[in-house]
């Protein structure tokens, strides 16, 4: 786009958040945000060069000693008060997100409303980093533990939650004393540096939490910087994988949240009205830009006929249209680029031989021609060799695969690469014991779409979903963000006289 092209169309510039004020972008490669509705650009973000992102390294390096030194509860009423911000702001933050990413406005509150959670999990920090005494273990020895910050650790957050995840990350990074360097999504930006603003009005020092905006340069300098201590990531496997790799030779901790293919089988004993509305929320919510969508449905048995009938009235009956709609179900998808994507997965499916139930592809919406809409996709008789079986598509595409039984939609589910989340929709007790046990998957929901943990539990799938030992949030995240230290101490009066030279015993 001309810089004509921008003026007229009147797009701001997005600005990095470094050592507590926002920061123009220092190169001359920028970034287009666009309006997702009208198809327009509406912003532009600066891509970090090394030297920003070494700049805001610098600033949490900085400002480490202090805040690490700080007590736990001194750090956990910045959390209230920031808590009591993200409240007072909460449509404001969804609007700014139904804006860059096209999401309808009551999910964006959703969102918001989740990340406001691991917030106030993240007040409670000085119990969390409460640990283990033990008085007198032998010879006048007491042993006890500590949990002690990592020093600056940095975020690589996607597009599908811009505030959501980055809530994932940081609130409990800060909490347990580390500094922070996020680095969004740069398809939408602006919730980020709303966050940094709030944040610093709610007591926290500069240079604690920084925003820096880029594509891979800024990646690979979080990756290659030395003094960055630990990485996390949410986002495409390729992607997570690179991290994982390149990070950890280098001797960062690492936690990287790779793609989903997220299966939800429906027993012949479900209420089949249920399992529907399930699905159509689900595998069309947020327009199946979610990591946790459901993009295939197991039908078992005879139920697989009857589950098509409900599910193509449905899809076709999506109101699709500007998310800030108060009746709308979907809105677009992020980008064009990401809307031709989707649809070259449409056109795999149909070229591999599966049947084409419902075509989302077309739709447009009346005064929103120019938006990047699709419809609700239905594929039906899709098997296991097929693309749009096999790969993420992140858009509103749901496949259905028919399994003869019980045990066949296990060994379905268990087979695929990816294991994030899964679902299972049955009112038989043993069926629904059997498939929590038996299922290799991180996630699981039983009459549970979205099987998406609570902030005081931890996020994570399994196999190829996620690389590196730690989940995300919850007491998973106190653990990545700190450091475990064992303590042994004694005092000269109980010391005996003279060396000893065997392995020290409990006496």
């Amino acid at each position: 786009m001309s810089e004509a092209d921008r003026s007229s169309a009147r797009v701001r510039e997005v600005m990095h958040f470094i050592g507590g004020r926002t920061v123009s972008g220092a190169g001359d490669r920028f970034g287009d945000v666009f309006n997702p509705v009208e198809g327009r650009v509406a912003a532009r973000v600066p891509l970090a060069t090394t030297t920003e992102v070494a700049a805001a390294v610098a600033a949490a390096k900085a400002a480490f000693p202090a805040w690490a030194e700080t007590a736990p509860i001194k750090r956990a009423r910045v959390m209230f008060n920031f808590k009591q911000l993200l409240d007072q702001h909460h449509d404001e933050l969804a609007e700014l997100i139904t804006r860059e990413h096209g999401k309808v406005f009551s999910d964006a509150k959703g969102e918001v409303m989740r990340g406001i959670e691991v917030v106030e999990f993240a007040c409670g920090i000085p119990n969390l980093l409460k640990t283990d005494f033990t008085d007198q273990i032998g010879g006048g020895i007491d042993n006890w533990n500590l949990r002690q910050p990592l020093g600056v650790v940095a975020g690589i957050t996607p597009f599908n939650f811009p505030m959501m995840v980055p809530c994932w990350m940081f609130p409990i990074a800060i909490a347990c004393g580390n500094t922070f360097v996020l680095k969004p999504s740069e398809r939408d930006p602006s919730a980020s540096v709303r966050l940094a603003e709030l944040l610093k009005e709610a007591g926290l020092p500069d240079g604690v939490f920084n925003v820096v905006h880029g594509d891979k340069q800024a990646v690979d300098a979080l990756i290659e910087h030395e003094d960055v201590a630990a990485l996390s990531f949410v986002g495409s496997t390729p992607i997570a994988e690179y991290i994982h790799r390149e990070a950890s030779r280098r001797g960062k901790r690492v936690q990287a949240l790779g793609g989903a293919k997220n299966h939800l089988v429906v027993m012949p004993d479900a209420d089949l009205d249920q399992a529907v509305d399930a699905l159509i929320g689900a595998a069309y919510g947020s327009a199946g830009e979610r990591c946790m969508a459901i993009s295939v449905a197991v039908a078992v048995g005879h139920i697989a006929d009857e589950l098509v009938e409900k599910l193509v009235p449905r899809v076709k009956a999506l109101k699709i249209k500007n998310g800030m709609e108060a009746d709308a179900e979907m809105g677009p998808l992020v980008t064009g680029a990401h809307r031709e994507k989707v649809a070259g997965y449409i056109e795999s499916g149909v070229a591999q031989g599966a049947k084409l139930v419902v075509d989302g592809r077309g739709h447009t919406v009346a005064g929103a021609e120019a938006g990047f809409f699709l419809g609700g996709t239905l594929f039906d008789n899709v098997t296991t060799d097929m693309r749009i079986y096999q790969e993420e598509i992140f858009g509103p595409v749901l496949a259905i695969v028919r399994v003869p039984d019980f045990a066949s939609a296990v060994a379905l589910i268990n087979a695929h690469e990816f294991a994030n989340g899964v679902s299972c929709y049955t009112t038989d007790g043993g069926v629904a014991r059997a498939f929590a046990r038996q299922i290799q998957v991180g996630m699981v929901g039983i009459n549970v779409p979205i099987p998406v943990p609570m902030a005081w539990h931890s996020f994570g799938g399994w196999k190829r979903s996620l690389f590196g030992d730690h989940h995300a949030y919850g007491e998973e995240g106190v653990r990545f963000y700190t450091r475990y230290k064992s303590v042994m101490q004694r005092w000269p009066d109980s010391i005996a006289k003279g060396a000893e030279f065997t392995m020290p015993v409990a006496k």
